[in-house]
């Protein structure tokens, strides 16, 4: 596991991330799985996810992220059709495709 800080964000490379995902983040932390930290799209669209956290705090976030999730699975949607649909991880895509 290796530490990087970068421009506002604390880079964990190789730390913990969830089973099928390449990186999470929690706060200004970006948690990242060893050999994907080079990819641009991914750190901006991970550094995207640290500007949500901190315009909503953790309580704000926390509630319109997994809320959201739980509406569409509520809805029948399988978790990728959820997540997909997610508000967050759609303006996060939308900044990382746009910036690249």
């Amino acid at each position: 596991m290796r530490i990087e800080r970068r421009p506002g964000v604390v880079v964990v490379v190789g730390g913990p991330v969830p089973p099928g995902a390449d990186a999470i983040t929690l706060g200004s932390v970006i948690s990242v799985r060893s050999g994907h930290e080079t990819s641009p799209y991914l750190m901006r669209h991970e550094a995207e996810h640290v500007r949500q956290w901190h315009r909503f705090g953790l309580v704000g976030f926390a509630v319109r992220y997994l809320g959201s999730y739980a509406k569409w699975r509520a809805c029948r949607k399988g978790h990728w059709g959820a997540y997909r649909r997610i508000p967050f991880e759609i303006e996060a895509d939308w900044v990382a495709r746009r910036s690249g």
